[in-house]
């Protein structure tokens, strides 16, 4: 054979492996469709009027990978006057079914959802409700038993638990503030409703909500009926059993990025010096001095380890507050020392 047709050939080849091996980088390490949860289901609405958009999600998905929602994305208002949520129901590598939600003007990412953009999910029946699981429509039976409610500031904040529970008993869903609760306990600053509950394992788990924020009780417990908050709490605003010291969370900060799924930059060492000043803070461009995607919403990651070894990733959209009663040794910055090497998508961490 001739020696120009040989060496022709075996550039081909070699091309043809250099194609695959990017095909299969880019799909390991650059797709966005590798999350680790597939949807089964999405739903838009309120707890009483709700509709299935499972197929327009799909749509939207391939179109792009972050949108902004509300009622012309979805091209319809299933309970005129309330504010809508969007409900994503998915399964993830563990087996286990979970709810991400969305308020009416928040921005959705798809990144953690497996094939988001190849629109490769939703296709099974989904037996579940608004409030997930198997088609009960009691919205009292969700998995969370509310302990009890605080409402305020770290510094100053008072308990709320009895009023909460008339509010839920009016209505499953409603706007909070100041008004709400009949008190405003640290005038001049953001105030946030804690809400501390017990799961059906016996873990005790947070949930927070801004001044201004619908708060939706289908996930918890006899949440109409008023059957919870009876029990003794005796933990503090920062989830504990009575230790004040803001600074004991229960997880510990890995290492912080900022941007988009794209373009996003390491803001650990900015994060720790705003956590020495204050506690909570507003984020946005301006906080880390740096738009690493001109144009785009844009995120702030934080990856950290909980206190069963495991990883979790904390998420903030533009203009969000960050709060980091949640973390330990934040005040201290006594955190993020290790090199992070997951990336945006949070996959492992190497120490230096």
């Amino acid at each position: 054979m001739h020696p120009q047709r040989i060496l022709r050939r075996g550039l081909v080849a070699v091309g043809f492996v250099l194609l695959v091996v990017a095909w299969a980088a880019a799909r390991q390490y650059g797709n966005g469709d590798e999350g680790q949860y597939q949807i089964l289901h999405a739903r838009y609405g309120t707890a009483e009027r709700n509709v299935d958009v499972t197929q327009r999600l799909r749509e939207l998905a391939r179109a792009d990978i972050t949108f902004r929602m509300g009622n012309s994305t979805f091209g319809v208002d299933p309970d005129p006057g309330r504010v809508k949520t969007l409900r994503i129901y998915v399964r993830g590598r563990n087996g286990q079914e979970r709810m991400f939600e969305y308020q009416e003007g928040s921005v959705v990412d798809g990144n953690q959802f497996t094939g988001w953009g190849r629109g490769d999910w939703g296709r099974g029946e989904w037996t579940g409700e608004w409030g997930g699981g198997s088609g009960n429509r009691n919205g009292d039976d969700g998995q969370y038993q509310i302990l009890a409610a605080r409402y305020g500031t770290r510094e100053r904040n008072v308990d709320v638990t009895r009023r909460l529970k008339e509010l839920a008993r009016a209505d499953i869903t409603f706007r909070m503030g100041n008004s709400t609760f009949g008190e405003d306990p640290d005038p001049g600053r953001v105030k946030t409703l804690r809400i501390y509950t017990r799961d059906r394992d016996g873990q005790n788990r947070m949930f927070e909500f801004r001044e201004g924020s619908v708060v939706d009780g289908n996930q918890f417990t006899g949440w109409g009926r008023g059957e919870w908050g009876e029990g003794g709490w005796t933990g503090s605003w920062g989830e504990g059993f009575g230790n004040g010291n803001r600074d004991d969370g229960q997880y510990q900060i890995l290492g912080a990025r900022y941007g988009t799924h794209r373009r996003n930059v390491d803001v650990t060492e900015r994060l720790r010096e705003l956590a020495r000043r204050d506690v909570t803070f507003r984020m946005g461009n301006s906080t880390f001095g740096v738009d690493p995607d001109r144009g785009h919403v844009k995120t702030l990651r934080i990856y950290t380890r909980g206190p069963d070894g495991q990883n979790r990733m904390f998420e903030y959209v533009e203009g969000s507050f960050v709060d980091g009663n949640q973390f330990t040794g934040w005040g201290g910055g006594d955190w993020g020392r290790e090199r992070w090497t997951g990336g945006w998508g949070e996959r492992r961490r190497e120490r230096d």
